[in-house]
């Protein structure tokens, strides 16, 4: 069925198109958005072209429906964006620089403000900024222009499920600008980063502002983050009506250490967020922080589990591959974002692995206030995947229990030291972007295979960038007995696994499909097992969870993800279908299965 539209589809407009602050994590008044309709142009030459094509509604891809473009970016071609815009409500006389924004951008891009070049970014899942302070008229109209470049698939550089010619596990591929663009304007000395890091056991927070210079910063502790508090803040600059907690003033640049006497803690159950107020010079910012720990520990019987807080905490969680019919790799809206947390929490479950892509921040800071758990993967790259080693031998090994190391460059795709070397960058940047947020607990540095090597190293570096998160190594298979987790995939061999002093986890299992006619994207079906009604598929995912899941929690499992939250495409295997239109799981039924599992952990 070509078109699949959802329920949020015919509200999206150039006028109200993702006008969402994009970066809860760090509020500041000065900004300005720039998404809405821009025009765009493909060329077979890298040159701007004299004429455009049209209109492209930004922040979508081409290839998304909701651009107004239905166009796929070749390998060979180069797509340009160009938009004016000017500095009113920037405060741009108050203020000293005018910094440019950009959520994410597929692959690669060269931005040129009024003719001149601004900057060069590498890679398709990470924002960056240029400062376009020297390059701006203060009155007056200013030229942005975008190119974009994007090899997709016929490379090794970083590219999740995206593939050119798409099919069965791989989705379309998209390019070009996918999240929102962005003006702030800010002090000529300002914050450029904030780390929070809770200590839960000793009741501190340890907080290092990124402040030029020696000079002194304040920061000022709220009992409580409210999300009606970031509007107050960009509307008036001042700090929200919230009881004060406790206000240090120290020097800028050094880890601050607050203490935080009695505290809350964050969990599922009580996602429970304090404000933080950071005044620094001329420069004052938003944000929020969490008290959570979760660790690996052995419970009472001896075996290890996964902790939160101090006590062992099952994680029920369900794979989410973040796409959308109309958006690809872009939600419709903010509401869409929401409505999927919303849905996953109704049905029990605790945690979300989001898999091989990282979303807008505006996703996390959902994940943070609603309250679930995120797993969250890198993103996977590498040369064209050898099906019948990754995943059909890999699959037999793992089930025979038979070591394979990741050692092997071309067998698991991973030939080019260039893209050993993004990997190793792009993952330190995502280390570094989603740090603060208190929802991620676990890092997935690979997955099946994809892409893989060195895996002991790259564990080794995540636990340098980050002490206070679980590290699952190796997805699936190609364990090489590092990290925090025992991961396991189980689709086609009965499930089987052997204690160790690692947490054991089922970190993929189900993908049965349902098809559901009238919302489904192909008449192609790809899944792990086959239904012909909702009945059976019912009675089906019943069956699996009560003949190898809720077994396996009493032997030592300490966490599941169900494949998977919606339909993609080709792929039924959702609990809702691809346009979020028919949930296939009603909440209650799947609520009362993840609560069982919990339950067989003893809690």
């Amino acid at each position: 069925m070509a078109g699949l539209k959802t329920k949020w589809t015919e509200n999206v407009t150039p006028e109200n198109v993702w006008k969402e602050y994009p970066r809860p994590s760090m509020v500041r008044k000065g900004w300005k958005n720039l998404n809405g309709l821009w025009e765009y142009a493909f060329t077979d030459k890298e040159k701007v072209p004299d004429v455009f094509d049209g209109k492209i509604l930004v922040p979508f891809s081409p290839e998304a429906p909701l651009s107004g473009v239905g166009r796929q970016l070749k390998p060979e071609e180069w797509l340009w964006y160009k938009r004016n815009f000017d500095l009113d409500g920037l405060s741009f006389r108050n203020h000293k620089r005018v910094l440019l924004h950009f959520g994410a951008v597929d692959q690669f891009c060269t931005v040129y403000i009024n003719g001149k070049k601004a900057g060069d970014h590498e890679g398709g899942y990470l924002p960056f900024t240029f400062d376009i302070t020297p390059l701006l008229r203060e009155e007056g109209e200013n030229q942005l222009v975008v190119m974009v470049k994007d090899l997709s698939d016929t490379s090794w550089h970083s590219r999740g499920k995206q593939k050119l010619t798409s099919g069965g596990m791989f989705y379309t591929a998209q390019s070009g600008i996918w999240q929102t663009v962005w003006l702030e304007a800010v002090p000529e000395t300002f914050i450029r980063h904030i780390r929070i890091c809770p200590d839960f056991d000793r009741g501190l927070v340890n907080i290092k502002v990124g402040f030029p210079g020696d000079k002194h910063v304040e920061l000022v502790v709220l009992e409580q983050f409210s999300d009606t508090y970031i509007p107050e803040f960009l509307v008036t600059g001042d700090l929200p009506e919230g009881e004060v907690k406790c206000r240090i003033v120290a020097a800028g640049g050094k880890e601050i250490s607050v203490d935080m006497g009695e505290f809350e803690s964050w969990s599922p159950e009580n996602p429970h967020l304090y404000g933080l107020a950071v005044r620094a010079g001329e420069d004052r910012i938003l944000t929020y922080f969490a008290m959570r720990k979760c660790e690996i520990k052995k419970d009472s019987g001896g075996v290890s589990r996964i902790f939160l807080n101090g006590h062992p905490y099952f994680q029920p969680g369900v794979l989410d591959q973040g796409y959308w019919p109309d958006g690809l790799y872009t939600a419709p809206c903010d509401e869409a974002l929401i409505y999927d947390i919303r849905l996953v929490k109704s049905m029990g479950f605790r945690m979300i692995r989001k898999h091989v892509k990282i979303e807008m921040e505006r996703w996390y800071y959902h994940c943070d206030r609603l309250g679930i758990l995120v797993w969250q993967d890198m993103v996977n790259g590498g040369s064209s995947y050898k099906s019948w080693f990754v995943t059909y031998l890999a699959t037999a090994f793992s089930y025979l229990h038979i070591p394979v190391k990741d050692c092997f460059r071309g067998l698991l795709s991973r030939r080019e030291p260039e893209g050993r070397l993004e990997f190793r960058r792009e993952m330190k940047e995502t280390v570094k972007y989603l740090y603060n947020h208190p929802s991620i607990i676990c890092w997935v540095p690979f997955n099946e295979g994809w892409g893989q090597f060195d895996a002991s190293d790259i564990t080794a570096l995540i636990r340098k960038l980050d002490g206070s998160r679980l590290i699952d190594q190796a997805s699936g298979w190609f364990d090489q007995k590092g990290g925090d987790l025992k991961s396991i995939h189980s689709y086609f061999f009965p499930f089987t696994f052997k204690l160790e002093d690692r947490a054991a986890a089922l970190t993929e299992f189900g993908g049965y499909t349902l098809r559901m006619e009238g919302h489904c994207q192909s008449e192609k079906i790809y899944g792990y097992k086959q239904f012909e009604n909702p009945d059976e598929w019912k009675a089906g995912v019943e069956s699996l969870f009560e003949k190898t899941v809720f077994s396996s929690i009493r032997k030592g499992i300490s966490a599941t993800v169900y494949t998977q939250l919606s339909d993609v495409e080709e792929e039924v295997n959702g609990l809702v279908t691809y346009d979020r239109e028919v949930v296939k799981a009603e909440p209650e039924w799947m609520k009362s299965l993840n609560e069982r599992l919990c339950r067989e952990m003893g809690e």
